[in-house]
């Protein structure tokens, strides 16, 4: 097809000598068309200028408004099929491909919209857990507000790939698709009230070849790839909608993506022991009942676990483990205030010969309570503490309470505010056995999904990670099984040996490499033992700390800004008087 001749001059019109004719223009290839794609629409030339107008959905490569929706609905519930507990991690691409080809309108406002829907699409049934445990109003407004995160993606979209570096190149145009993807999700893992990095990509793919990236990048290397490679299957998928060069236009965004899926095969992860074993015990003691009622009980939850750590000599003999594991909350009452809590457990812990890990709640007379950790010695006592450095909001705690009253009562079902701690998650274990004192990392439930923090706890020193959880209150929801594929990849990302301990399920062992050694199910009591390496050695993604993820906000940022510069100077252009030349005598 060729691009049609500029019409002549109008008889009469004067131009100066040497002065090409100029096609009348109603504004930017973007304006003309209003279906233009990141690439200036199905029709456009290699240099990116549109050949043709094209009428609302007349070509598949540029949906109408009614498909765009439909794709971004498919593609948020496909990428939920990516997680635990289906898993399906290739679905992780196509559900990116989805949104990319389903944000190829313009307009801005219309990109908020794909992009929400594509995020409700998302996060409402990957959140469905939040409904279990909190009911529908809390479910509801946490997931619109993280799919709002993806609305503004939509949105920021239809104006960074106005940039003219981006016109009419379509693998540029995925890797900063990928780039602007990854930075909102970044941007979600922060703000607001400390963030909430829930339904990242990464954290689909612990049994994808790409979970083994986040050795070197972390959880935002791993999403990137992940982004990367879903645009440039819509890249490939586009090119043979439009009968381009199938070659260039498909063939090779396809075996780039398929290089980018493999190559992570070849990062060496290594599991050997760098500093010893540590004997590990760790007890799932269970709950009556499912639910939040589940500690409705006083000192029903301490006894099963009392009961489980008793178990594990049925498997080793007293002295033959190190450290006892306990949950989150594995006491629900405080053994520091009470004093037959203290002597029932250090009674237990003498009978098994070893420290336990004792989940439980402070409450200082000062008011609030905190989330800790305590190191119990047998016959000594606490020795150390980790206290819960980011407490969930909502669920731990609740932001602009007095505000907040006035819409719903449903905020007092939180009557305490937890405190949140300012020591880096680290305890240090006597290992009598090894002759030393042992770092152990410790983030309690939701941390784990927090870069800084589980960074932080190696970076200080931790040579193996403990992920202390509650899940009680979440049923036979996927929230446990999401948690513990975080777990695995912080294990790549940190290089160490980790267990997550549940006081319900799912708990787990898992090595160095992110492998599942050992796990249990959901509501049963239970106990695992395992020898597991002690690393010393800082992973690439330990060293880099939050700069990964810093960078992709500031590449996000500036593809932002390049595209609202770009608008701008076009709509000047399109404001500004025509020169003298071309005005008519």
């Amino acid at each position: 097809m060729h691009a049609p001749e500029p019409p002549a001059a109008p008889a009469g019109r004067s131009r100066p000598a040497g002065t090409a004719a100029r096609a009348p223009e109603t504004g930017t290839p973007h304006d003309r068309q209003p279906d233009a794609g990141p690439d200036a629409g199905p029709n456009a030339r290699p240099d990116g200028r549109p050949e043709r107008e094209v009428p609302a959905g007349s070509s598949p490569a540029v949906p109408s408004r009614p498909l765009t929706l439909l794709l971004a609905l498919a593609g948020g519930l496909l990428t939920d099929t990516a997680f635990p507990d289906r898993g399906w991690w290739p679905l992780a691409f196509v559900g990116v491909a989805a949104l990319f080809w389903a944000l190829r309108r313009d307009g801005a406002r219309w990109g908020f919209l794909v992009g929400l829907v594509w995020g409700l699409a998302f996060f409402l049934p990957h959140l469905w857990w939040a409904n279990y445990a909190t009911e529908t109003v809390p479910w509801l407004a946490l997931s619109v507000m993280e799919a709002c995160s993806v609305g503004l993606l939509g949105a920021a979209w239809v104006w960074a790939r106005r940039w003219s570096w981006l016109t009419g190149h379509p693998g540029r145009q995925a890797v900063a698709f990928a780039v602007l993807f990854v930075g909102a999700e970044q941007a979600r893992t922060e703000v607001p009230f400390g963030g909430f990095p829930w339904g990242r990509l990464a954290f689909s793919q612990a049994d994808s070849p790409l979970g083994r990236a986040a050795w070197l990048g972390g959880e935002v290397l791993v999403s990137l790839l992940v982004a990367l490679v879903g645009a440039l299957l819509a890249v490939a998928v586009l090119a043979v909608l439009r009968r381009r060069d199938v070659v260039t236009g498909a063939v090779v965004p396809v075996a780039v993506a398929a290089a980018l899926v493999v190559a992570p095969l070849l990062v060496p992860l290594d599991t050997r022991a760098e500093a010893g074993t540590l004997a590990v015990g760790a007890v799932q003691g269970n709950v009556g009942e499912p639910g939040l009622g589940s500690f409705a009980n006083r000192a029903e939850v301490l006894n099963n676990h009392l009961q489980g750590t008793l178990a594990l000599l049925d498997e080793v003999e007293p002295g033959d483990l190190d450290v006892v594991l306990w949950p989150e909350n594995g006491s629900d009452l405080d053994p520091q205030t009470t004093p037959e809590v203290a002597r029932a457990i250090d009674d237990v812990a003498q009978e098994v010969g070893a420290p336990i890990l004792v989940g439980a709640q402070e409450y200082p007379e000062t008011g609030g309570r905190y989330n800790v950790s305590l190191l119990w010695e047998p016959g000594t006592g606490v020795v150390d503490r980790y206290a819960k450095q980011h407490p969930a909001p909502f669920g731990e705690y609740i932001p602009l309470r007095s505000l907040l009253r006035v819409f719903s009562d449903q905020v007092d079902r939180v009557s305490i505010d937890m405190i949140a701690g300012t020591e880096t998650g680290v305890v240090d274990l006597d290992a009598s056995r090894l002759g030393r004192t042992v770092p152990l990392g410790v983030v309690i439930c939701f941390e784990v999904a927090y870069d800084g923090l589980v960074n932080d706890a190696v970076d200080a020193g931790a040579e193996l990670l403990v992920v202390p959880t509650n899940n009680a209150s979440f049923g036979y929801t996927a929230e446990s099984t999401q948690q513990l594929a975080m777990s695995r990849l912080r294990a790549v990302s940190t290089g160490r040996a980790t267990v997550q301990v549940s006081t319900v399920g799912v708990s787990g062992v898992i090595a160095p490499d992110g492998t599942l050694l050992q796990s249990t199910g959901l509501f049963t009591a239970d106990q695992m033992v395992a020898d597991l390496p002690l690393r010393t050695s800082l992973t690439p993604a330990v060293r880099a700390g939050d700069w990964p993820g810093r960078f992709v906000e500031l590449l996000a940022l500036g593809l932002l800004a390049a595209g609202v510069v770009t608008v701008v100077r076009e709509r000047r252009t399109r404001t500004a008087p025509a020169p003298a030349g071309d005005e008519a005598p």
